[in-house]
């Protein structure tokens, strides 16, 4: 049985969709004005991994992204200037729409790139919130007809002191929020915590019954959702950060507008940690998919960390780590490549691997199950590696071709060529304790020797 721990009753739970096997997933995505950085990533490979659990566990999967590419300001205040406004400022090109989707466009498709790289499963749709307008305006309005909304001089806000379920989610103390902390006051409001439905002003907008400005981040979230899913839909996920305000707001102007339910369990996953710090732009202290590939690191050795730590958990990043998962995923790779075809699944394994990701997804014991598996003298070659092809199902790391890569020689430092040399005339000597001390000195300067029928190979461990 599935059971995923649901930020709305702080507990895990059994999880069955509404509709028979169909599952409805939304995912909040990039705002599209930079690299995504690996902190970000992690929220997307979760559910990635989440989608592939629900379909090896039977289910199908209807599964949204969007992208934000106009509205989400710089501070969750309703302040500071626009993110893709910025964008197109510091990319030098002239403040308009078209200069927006320019933007958004070009980091759209690099977050793609990424998504691939990363073997994702691609959503089945990735709206983009300048293309939702029309849904957007008729949520507000909706609000608006319910006395939930009202407007100033800067703009629509949502009216929380009418919305009593306000900060269920979170489980923030409401009254304790301060001025200066998540919140910001402004006169025009009723309330500090009232959130804008549209923004009025700005170099970059589009009209609407209220004037030229641009919707809000969470309306853009709350429309496009119950577009493409419905509302009530099953499943809504995203970082820690996202649980206040941005879906706490998203729950409070959908359930004010329709009177149901947005969604029947929320799931987010903690944060990449850098130097005990939350790893973020704002911080400068950020990497991307691009730094990883630059130092010749195989991108899906960052998927293999993250599975490593379990989505409810903190991870702090380091190369040092990345490099050990970037080795295990290749050692586990050369299991596959390297037994026999025609296996059959261990139902045994099958079943402790079944019962770690059905525990809300216990990627840290699943892998763990995968190791264990590859130990066992007990299970058949075959079986072995049809158990672990079962089980990239899930973990999404291509092990068919995450074998390790065997250096060309142009590749390989001069100091580990000349061992090399020397352990060559050394095993044509016969003289083997020599060939397998040299051996040694290769593995402690961080290589290893494979001997093949064309000679030795050499990778790096």
């Amino acid at each position: 049985m599935l059971t995923f721990f649901n930020t709305l009753s702080k507990r895990k739970k059994a999880f069955s969709p509404l509709s028979g096997t169909l599952v409805r997933m939304y995912n909040c995505g990039p705002t599209v004005y930079d690299y995504a950085h690996i902190g970000n990533l992690r929220a997307y490979v979760f559910a990635d991994v989440l989608r592939r659990t629900l379909e090896y566990s039977g289910y199908s999967v209807t599964q949204v992204m969007n992208l934000t590419d106009i509205g989400h300001l710089q501070s969750d205040s309703d302040t500071g200037e626009d993110k893709m406004v910025a964008a197109v400022r510091r990319l030098n090109k002239p403040e308009t729409l078209e200069s927006l989707k320019e933007v958004g466009t070009l980091y759209e498709n690099l977050f793609k790139k990424d998504l691939t790289k990363l073997n994702f499963e691609l959503p089945e749709h990735f709206p983009r919130a300048s293309e939702h307008i029309a849904e957007q305006i008729e949520l507000i309005q909706k609000l608006e007809k319910k006395g939930l909304a009202y407007v100033v001089k800067s703009g629509v806000y949502f009216d929380t002191g009418k919305f009593p379920e306000y900060g269920k989610l979170s489980g923030r103390n409401l009254d304790a929020d301060e001025a200066g902390a998540r919140i910001e006051i402004n006169p025009e409001k009723r309330s500090p915590r009232d959130f804008v439905l549209w923004k009025l002003g700005g170099t970059i907008g589009f009209e609407s019954p209220w004037g030229k400005g641009f919707p809000g981040w969470h309306i853009e979230c709350s429309a496009m959702s119950v577009k493409y899913l419905g509302q009530p839909f099953d499943i809504h996920t995203g970082g820690e950060d996202l649980k206040f305000p941005h879906h706490e707001n998203e729950i409070a102007e959908s359930e004010g507008a329709a009177g149901m339910p947005l969604a029947r369990f929320f799931l987010h996953n903690a944060f990449v940690n850098v130097a005990n710090e939350k790893m973020a732009k704002s911080k400068q202290n950020f990497y991307t998919l691009h730094d990883i590939e630059e130092k010749g690191i195989a991108p899906l050795a960052l998927r293999y960390l993250y599975l490593g730590t379990h989505y409810r958990s903190p991870l702090t990043f380091t190369f040092e780590a990345l490099s050990s998962a970037e080795t295990a995923l290749a050692r586990l790779g050369d299991h596959v490549a390297n037994l026999p075809l025609q296996g059959t699944i261990s139902p045994d394994y099958q079943k402790e691997f079944q019962s770690a990701m059905q525990d809300d997804l216990n990627t840290p014991k699943a892998l763990a199950a995968a190791w264990d598996l590859v130990k066992d003298n007990r299970v058949s070659s075959a079986d072995k590696r049809a158990t672990l092809l079962d089980f990239d199902r899930v973990f999404g790391l291509n092990l068919l071709h995450a074998k390790t890569k065997i250096l060309q020689p142009e590749e390989i430092p001069t100091e580990i060529q000349q061992l090399l040399m020397a352990r060559e005339k050394a095993r044509q000597a016969k003289n083997w304790s020599a060939a397998d001390r040299i051996r040694d000195q290769i593995g402690n300067l961080g290589f290893e020797v494979k001997d093949t029928e064309e000679g030795q190979k050499v990778n790096k461990k």
